[in-house]
């Protein structure tokens, strides 16, 4: 499951580089897709800090913070559709792969939890 959720994680922040890059060069957005790239990209970044966790509560720690992360991201995701910056196919599809991250970081937190 963790090299799964690396690899997915790995990928959403790719994808969020090239959604930046969409609303800065395209769209001429600055805030919204400085927010969305932070939050999204940070993600993964902490699943990898958490693959190295020290104890149990140390990737508790991290991967809670990636799922807080990717609630944000969501928020921008949201924000970004209803403004029009990003169509439904693309909201849906995004938003898609996010929902699972979160299912996987919720699974993981739980099942560590239970432990």
């Amino acid at each position: 499951m963790a090299y799964i959720l690396r690899d997915k994680s790995f990928e959403f922040a790719l994808r969020i580089i090239r959604l930046y890059k969409h609303l800065t060069e395209d769209k001429k957005e600055f805030v919204l897709s400085k927010q969305i790239l932070k939050s999204g990209t940070s993600i993964g970044a902490n699943v990898r800090e958490g693959k190295n966790a020290q104890s149990n509560s140390d990737f508790i720690s991290k991967y809670s913070i990636a799922l807080k992360e990717a609630d944000e991201t969501q928020y921008w995701i949201e924000l970004l559709y209803a403004s029009q910056y990003i169509d439904q196919k693309s909201y849906e599809s995004i938003d898609g792969d996010l929902k699972e991250i979160i299912a996987i970081l919720t699974s993981s937190i739980k099942t560590v939890k239970s432990k």
